[in-house]
């Protein structure tokens, strides 16, 4: 009867301990592909955050580029009516000066002799 009762109980142990262990290698096995799923999903989101970077650097460095050839427009826009106001005052100054000389010259010049007065 110790024989038989030690036949069950080990028969009840090797039941329970294959019961206990059938999920847990169940559970283990579609853990593999289930890690594959989820690197191959965290490169995708790697590759997009990559793509998304790329392209906001792109936008940056044009903005960066049509704000530079704004400025450069701008600038060159100041330089030519800066040049355009130095070149009248210069004109306005010479013919000032023309005129001045031309007052100085008939200032300096001998009066005209008096017409002789008639008796």
């Amino acid at each position: 009867m110790k024989k038989v009762m030690v036949w069950a109980i080990a028969l009840v142990f090797l039941f329970c301990t294959s019961a206990i262990a059938a999920p847990a290698k169940e559970a283990a096995a579609p853990a593999a592909p289930a890690a594959a799923a989820e690197k191959k999903a965290d490169d995708k989101k790697a590759v997009a955050d990559k793509k998304a970077d790329d392209k906001k650097a792109a936008a940056d460095k044009k903005a960066a580029d049509k704000k530079a050839a704004a400025d450069k427009k701008a600038a060159d826009k100041k330089a030519a009516a800066d040049k355009k106001a130095a070149d009248k005052k210069a004109t306005a100054d010479k013919k000032a000066d023309d005129k001045k000389a031309v007052a100085d010259k008939k200032a300096d010049a001998p009066a005209a002799p008096a017409a002789p007065a008639k008796k």
